[in-house]
């Protein structure tokens, strides 16, 4: 049994001190912090959220694993704790992004490698983040983003940052494996990776991305993204009122399943704005398709996602650059 099989089986468990005890014996027997960070608990936690995905694990049992994934961070960080010999960096998560975990271990990879580093922790409200700026002067700022929904508060963030003169380091699957909303919403770098972050931020090599050539986000003229999430409300309600009639097994739905499928819908609200707002298909498409596997995973078929996307399109008659997302996601349900 490898360690992240013997760490993953101790989450699943809930033994929290095994785990603990785990990794530290691991540390004693010295293996690096580091790689107890990054070649341990790192892919132990996206196994974890496999194994949710793929219906094999609660909400509560992923929230569980991660809780102790936290305490193990922490043990680490207590028994290792290198004097900073380097300048200053805040590390946060942006404003409305609760996986903090990506972020953490961010920190802590650079808090070895010597760095002075503020961790502010999940949710920090752009606001309260410039105001910790100008309070420290750190020589950039790393944000931390799991959800592509995020990326107008991102941006916001971001944009604020620069405005008082701190570049900034995107990172976490919310900018796309590829970097690629990172680069649209003008961040100054981007790494897939903490390590690679790290390697950035050692080598000195902020801003990594040179000044977007017609990667602007002028369709916002359009305001498509803003009355979208002004009436998302209003447009929601009259899908859910909807469905029974086009989709007549729900008729007979608990009230639990209602409301799960009010959720449901809702996240795809959130996703299409997201698209909306960054004015990328496959952003949509990809969410889409995640969604299906997710849904088959939980015996729900994948038709009842693309019946979802037709009724939000016929609720969206001046919404063009919404009908032409939400077609787009109905072929990849189609074909799911």
């Amino acid at each position: 049994m490898t360690a992240v099989d013997d760490y993953l089986e101790r989450l699943g468990s809930a033994d929290e001190f095994g785990a603990i005890d785990l990794v530290l014996g691991l540390l004693d027997g010295g293996m690096p912090a580091e790689s107890l960070l990054l070649d341990v608990i790192a892919p132990a936690q996206r196994r974890v959220g496999e194994l949710w995905a793929a219906g094999s694990w609660s909400v509560a049992r992923e929230h569980g694993a991660t809780a102790i994934s936290e305490r193990a961070v922490a043990a680490i960080a207590t028994t290792v704790r290198p004097r900073p010999t380097r300048s200053r960096i805040t590390v946060a998560c942006t404003d409305g992004e609760y996986h903090a975990l990506p972020t953490r271990l961010l920190a802590e990879v650079l808090r070895l490698r010597g760095w002075h580093v503020d961790f502010l922790g999940a949710n920090v409200p752009g606001p309260h983040l410039i105001t910790h700026l100008h309070q420290t002067g750190p020589d950039a700022v790393a944000i931390g983003c799991a959800l592509a929904t995020r990326l107008p508060r991102a941006h916001a963030t971001l944009t604020a940052c620069q405005a008082v003169g701190i570049p900034v380091l995107a990172g976490g699957a919310g900018f796309g494996a590829d970097g690629r909303f990172a680069v649209k919403l003008g961040a100054d770098g981007w790494a897939p990776t903490a390590d690679a972050a790290a390697d950035l931020l050692d080598e000195g090599r902020l801003p990594s991305f040179p000044t977007p050539a017609g990667e602007t986000l002028s369709h916002l003229a359009d305001e498509e993204y803003t009355l979208f999430v002004k009436r998302r409300g209003e447009i929601l309600a009259g899908v859910m009122a909807e469905l029974p009639r086009r989709y007549p097994p729900m008729t007979d739905y608990t009230q639990a399943q209602v409301d799960h499928t009010a959720d449901d819908l809702g996240h795809i609200a959130d996703f299409l704005a997201a698209a909306l707002y960054i004015d990328d298909t496959r952003l949509f498409t990809d969410f889409v398709q995640w969604t299906c596997d997710l849904l088959r995973a939980r015996g729900v078929p994948a038709r009842s996602v693309a019946l979802a996307l037709r009724l939000l399109h016929d609720e969206l008659h001046d919404f063009p650059r919404a009908r032409h997302l939400l077609a787009r996601g109905t072929l990849a349900a189609d074909g799911a």
